[in-house]
């Protein structure tokens, strides 16, 4: 039985003018609320109902206004026990500027109703009802709870959400409050009519960022704040969409299954995509580390080999030994920077932080060697060298690394004697971008779709193993939040690196 303290042959004032208006429909599980906003001659009547409840709904709206007063009617969805009064209602009301308030995608619906009455589409009017006087109503979509147009209202005054369908409940036992115990009387209606998990969830996060002090829903209980906050977090948890067929969950289940499996066995394939790669760079350390040593390890031998020369014959002085010795140590010093600078590139450092691009593009240079006249590779820097992003400073340098490494790999399989790269960085809006182009004829345009697959080369075996792009994409896409794209320029290719800038 109701609660004995509520007449409820009388409007319910359940917060500042605003009253529930409905009908309590005895040994009926399924209760229906409408409620009245008394708001001058804007008043606003919400999910009138259907023709069971008319004559109470008109008569407690007559004991608190003149029905006349009537300027708003808000339909939350589009069902036959929340609409179906509305045509006589507007009989009644007979306004020319009536409005109903609801969706553009459940419109489509009511009119079917035969409503005369023009609407006010809430996804047309940024989601807000502001009338004349300067009351104002904020509407949240809930897309699929349970229609697809659905929404709630909130009146930010006295901080009432009018919830629809959510929140409602079937009752045997129905109270007009709601007690510790609601969301048992709630959960069987949620399961059954919201349509997912996730879909009902969205929702709910939209709803609880509200500062909500009372929930009213067209079915089941009014909640007052202290059951709020619970209440919301036992329904995420719910299973809903159960009247679905057993089949299609079976399948659906199984569908899921093998999307999880899929992930693991990509996860595990981008684990070992990512040790063979490492493995790959030691190889390359090795070499770039031979590259740089040759010079200097020729200089030292060929000053070692003058001076035990002239030491042999007694033509050796005080001076030449200081400066060849002084030579000597110039280029040991070189070389034990050299294992420092690569040491530094491949030490994993998995710590995000903002680091300067101009930074990161000069010690990729400095890696590769590429700025030394012997190999003959014209290198321009230019645009916005103030830019920062956030993220891995070393994987960053690799990604250079490797566009340039490609480029070079090009210069030398052509056999293109003089090859120019232009480094470019600018800001676009929010974005850092980075441009790296060559002039070296481009890629192949039935492959330029392919080059960031894994294992994708057009090297001989020996020369690569076609996971330096794939990696580098992985690095700026999935670690960095950034995009890496290639296209074809009118002299060669261009590498694009979009990140978002960081001042």
């Amino acid at each position: 039985m109701p609660n004995p303290l509520h007449d409820y042959k009388q409007p319910i004032e359940i917060a500042d003018s605003i009253y529930w208006v409905g009908m309590y429909l005895e040994n009926d599980p399924f209760q229906c609320h409408p409620y009245f906003i008394k708001n001058g001659d804007e008043s606003i009547l919400i999910d009138p109902g259907s023709m069971l409840e008319f004559n109470e709904t008109v008569r407690k709206v007559k004991s608190i206004a003149d029905i006349k007063s009537i300027k708003y009617i808000i339909l939350h969805h589009q069902d036959p026990d929340l609409a179906a009064a509305v045509p006589e209602i507007e009989k009644l009301i007979d306004r020319d500027d009536l409005l109903i308030v609801t969706h553009s995608r459940m419109s489509v619906l009511i009119k079917h109703y035969l409503v005369s009455s023009d609407y006010y589409e809430i996804d047309k009017h940024d989601n807000t009802l502001i009338t004349s006087n300067g009351y104002k109503l904020d509407f949240l979509t809930t897309p699929y709870c349970h229609s697809p147009g659905a929404f709630v209202s909130y009146e930010p005054n006295t901080k009432t959400l009018f919830s629809g369908d959510i929140f409602g409940g079937i009752e045997e036992s129905w109270e007009f409050y709601a007690d510790a115990t609601y969301f048992e009387k709630a959960k069987q209606f949620h399961q059954e009519y919201m349509p997912s998990k996730d879909i009902f969830n969205y929702a709910l996060n939209k709803i609880e960022q509200l500062d909500i002090q009372l929930i009213a829903p067209q079915h089941g209980s009014i909640i007052k704040k202290p059951y709020i906050k619970n209440l919301i977090e036992d329904m995420k948890n719910l299973d809903c969409g159960l009247y679905i067929e057993d089949k299609y969950n079976r399948e659906l289940l199984d569908t899921i299954n093998k999307l999880q499996e899929k992930e693991k066995t990509i996860k595990e394939r981008d684990r070992l995509l990512f040790e063979q790669s490492k493995r790959a760079e030691m190889g390359e350390m090795v070499g770039n580390i031979a590259h740089q040593w040759r010079q200097p390890l020729a200089i030292v031998n060929t000053l070692v080999a003058i001076l035990k020369e002239k030491n042999e014959v007694g033509i050796l002085d005080r001076a030449e030994i200081s400066s060849k010795l002084d030579t000597m140590e110039k280029r040991v010093v070189y070389m034990s920077d050299t294992i420092e600078d690569f040491m530094n590139y491949y030490k994993p450092n998995k710590n995000k932080s903002v680091f300067s691009v101009y930074t990161a593009i000069t010690k990729a240079l400095e890696i590769t060697n590429y700025n030394k006249e012997s190999e003959k590779v014209d290198i321009n820097i230019n645009g916005d060298k103030n830019l920062n992003i956030y993220g891995l400073m070393n994987e960053f340098i690799q990604v250079i690394v490797s566009i340039l490494s490609n480029i070079y790999d090009i210069k030398k399989s052509r056999s293109i004697t003089n090859i120019k790269i232009d480094i470019i960085l600018q800001r676009e809006n929010e974005d850092a971008v980075l441009c790296i182009s060559d002039n070296a004829g481009g890629i192949d345009e039935s492959i330029l779709t392919k080059i960031f697959n894994p294992y994708f080369t057009t090297k001989h075996q020996s020369m690569g193993t076609g996971l330096g792009l794939h990696i580098a994409k992985m690095i700026i896409e999935d670690q960095m939040d950034g995009k890496l794209q290639a296209h074809n320029n009118s002299l060669g290719a261009t590498f694009t690196i979009r990140m978002k800038n960081e001042k």
